[in-house]
């Protein structure tokens, strides 16, 4: 054949592949159509196989690949799933069109050719070029490709559904689609072939649980082709009502596997790329040669527990150390607590048997309360509430969330097994672990971007290899010892803003200096320790430094001073920063590596490019705060938030910064001197009559 354009789809050819092919021959129609391999036995109605034939497929040996030049592929990118001699694609000259909706897998054929789109079908993209070009369909065509996007969205029920193939569906069948042809090209009736398989299949059927998600796996052996066989491992998804099944088809020589979820954790696509495959989040398919099914379903249960998150437990979400209180603690003394520590209930424990039992909560409103009507002598038991709940620390997040929010407890103890307070959880904490996960099962990138993020990728980027490898190795030593710690401060906040910085200041959950003693016998690194402050420096042989401190709180007895500082929690820990951009975490744990922690909207902030203090008291406490928004304001060319720049004028009105001392003055002014800008932000001072 002298044809220089062929159109082509993938091997074992679904409707929404078959109506891809018809649509795309409108735009290129002085292309040969190759329909591959064997088509699924819905294909072979008559009504498809007229269509068909009006548009002229040809077979594989009548195609002279020497004379092709432009390939045009639809629904499918992996050469491995094309039945297309592999030499074919060494050619120089050839041209590549790819029509597709699947996301990019590893082994994709890259085309500067490229339409893609995140639709439900490939047929929905193909559509809404042909109504923008203004190509009219006749009403077996417009049924045809009308098919092919109700198979693929579940007639426009999966989640992948997309408004632009409501769009794509409303054009068809103004075009005459026919909805009627469509149900009946849809409807598969099962036969006596396919009910032994069927029943081969469920009793072969082995069901595994990966941290709480039940997964079907069965496998089959035939020597003859499996028709419809997606078709059958969706009716065995449905018979036993499983949130995701892999079919394992044994044909002499080759495997064919399909996969199916309804879950946004499970990927299809992502596992079955691991062979050559493809598809999207919710089904896909693959063709394996050289593996044992056994093999086979190996591969497939080692990457689920690769790409499935273990899900949180309490003791991954709560925060300690626990501050709390004896039954005996006055009223007037318990609010002195609640206010230093800033926290708005704590748990009263009694000292029983040498143990720290928790007995009872108290609030901050039943503190004040009580003070009010006179009794800030009296101690908090006469006043804690004593029935409440808690969790152990392996109780998981549906637990967690039945006791907040049923069981109306804005603050939910964790407790060990001698009923001690390890943790807690407050209802804020909660509400934003939900949000973030809500944020991550949402397909806008721009959201995920915002609320939810895993910096692992950027470390490996802007970090030394030899550095990213030390913190690989600070998380999986503090993970032996039971800690949590997180990379913290500035080079956070600028490994969001894609800069390099050298500071490695790492936050502990945990003893900072046990875990840096650890450390240093494991790699023999020289560390110093501050035991006063909870905190030590590793000194690496090539002069690498990286502090790690203990999780602490701090608290100013008056404006202008120094803080006292005291063992505390992550988020107490970050809460005692300057501003929010310098709030972000990072965790090192081995699970959940490069998770970020932002409890205080820095991303947010990073993103608006906006300077904003954590309370209205941060400047009166911290005068030289004042000084580190304009540097900062500089530096990144951000804004001082309009609530910031009002207590920073407050705070000059007080005249707090008469309080500071002249070396804590002299230190503001060489860090400034030190930065690009010194004169810009000497005139931001002038400005604000400082």
């Amino acid at each position: 054949m002298n044809n220089k354009e062929l159109i082509t789809t993938h091997i074992n050819a679904d409707f929404d592949a078959i109506a891809s092919l018809i649509a795309v021959k409108k735009l290129h129609p002085s292309a040969i159509v190759f329909f591959p391999g064997s088509q699924e036995k819905s294909a072979k109605d008559d009504f498809v196989k007229n269509v068909l034939d009006k548009v002229g497929v040809v077979k594989q040996k009548d195609i002279d690949f020497n004379k092709i030049n432009k390939l045009i592929l639809v629904d499918v990118r992996n050469p491995k799933r094309l039945d297309i001699p592999s030499d074919f694609f060494l050619k120089k000259d050839l041209d590549i069109i790819i029509y597709d909706h699947h996301p990019y897998q590893v082994g994709d054929l890259v085309t500067d050719n490229l339409i893609f789109r995140e639709t439900g079908s490939t047929t929905t993209i193909i559509t809404l070029i042909l109504k923008e070009k203004g190509v009219n369909l006749n009403s077996e065509e417009a049924t045809i490709m009308l098919a092919g996007i109700y198979e693929d969205t579940g007639s426009l029920t999966y989640e992948s559904t997309t408004t632009d193939d409501y769009l794509a569906c409303a054009f068809l069948l103004s075009q005459g689609g026919n909805l009627k042809i469509v149900k009946n090209l849809l409807s598969r009736d099962i036969s006596k072939e396919e009910i032994k398989l069927l029943n081969e299949m469920l009793s072969s059927l082995k069901i595994y649980s990966i941290y709480g998600i039940d997964i079907g796996i069965s496998t089959v052996f035939s020597e003859d082709y499996i028709k419809d066989f997606a078709v059958i491992v969706q009716k065995i998804k449905d018979i036993e009502n499983l949130p995701v099944i892999f079919g394992i088809g044994s044909l002499g020589d080759r495997i064919i596997i399909s996969g199916r979820s309804r879950l946004p954790e499970v990927d299809v696509a992502k596992v079955l790329s691991k062979f050559g495959g493809g598809g999207h989040a919710f089904a896909g398919s693959a063709v394996v040669k050289d593996l044992t099914t056994i093999q086979v379903e190996e591969i497939i249960l080692s990457e689920l527990k690769e790409i499935i998150k273990k899900p949180k437990e309490a003791r991954d979400i709560m925060s300690m150390p626990v501050k709390f209180i004896s039954p005996d603690t006055t009223i007037v003394e318990a609010e002195d607590i609640l206010t230093r520590y800033n926290i708005n209930m704590v748990p009263v424990c009694e000292n029983i048997d040498g143990k720290n039992k928790i007995v009872g909560l108290i609030s901050r409103q039943n503190i004040e309360k009580a003070d009010f009507h006179g009794f800030g002598s009296f101690p908090v038991k006469n006043f804690m509430t004593t029935e409440f709940y808690s969790v152990r620390p392996d109780s998981d997040i549906k637990e967690i969330k039945e006791l907040i929010f049923r069981g109306r407890q804005r603050l939910l103890p964790v407790i060990n097994e001698y009923e001690e307070p390890i943790g807690v959880i407050t209802r804020t904490d909660f509400l934003r672990i939900l949000q973030d996960e809500k944020v991550v099962s949402e397909k806008g990138e721009e959201q995920k971007e915002e609320y939810f993020k895993n910096l692992k990728s950027i470390m490996k980027d802007l970090i030394d290899e030899n550095i990213y490898e030390r913190l690989v190795k600070i998380g999986e030593v503090a993970e032996s010892l039971g800690y949590n710690a997180y990379l913290v401060g500035g080079i956070v906040r600028d490994l969001v803003l894609r800069k390099k910085n050298l500071d490695i200041d790492i936050v502990v959950e945990g003893d900072g200096i046990k875990l840096a003693n650890t450390v240093s016998k494991l790699l023999s690194v020289k560390v110093t320790e501050h035991k006063k402050f909870g905190t030590a420096h590793l000194i690496y042989s090539d002069g690498t430094k990286i502090d790690i401190a203990t999780a602490r709180i701090e608290y100013y007895p008056h404006p202008a001073s120094l803080p006292t500082v005291e063992k505390g929690s992550l988020k107490l820990d970050l809460y005692r920063r300057d501003f929010t951009i310098n709030t972000l975490a990072v965790k090192l744990n081995p699970n959940g590596f490069g998770e970020l922690i932002d409890y205080f909207g820095g991303l947010r902030d990073l993103k608006e490019g906006m300077i904003r203090v954590l309370h209205n008291l941060s400047f009166v406490e911290d005068p030289t705060r004042v000084f580190r928004a304009v540097r900062f304001e500089v530096r990144f060319d951000f804004k001082i938030s309009k609530h910031s720049l009002y207590l920073i004028k407050n705070a000059i009105k007080m005249n707090v910064f008469e309080m500071l001392s002249g070396n804590r003055l002299f230190t503001e002014l060489l860090l400034i001197l030190e930065e690009e800008y010194p004169e810009k932000i000497f005139d931001r001072l002038d400005d604000l009559s400082l």
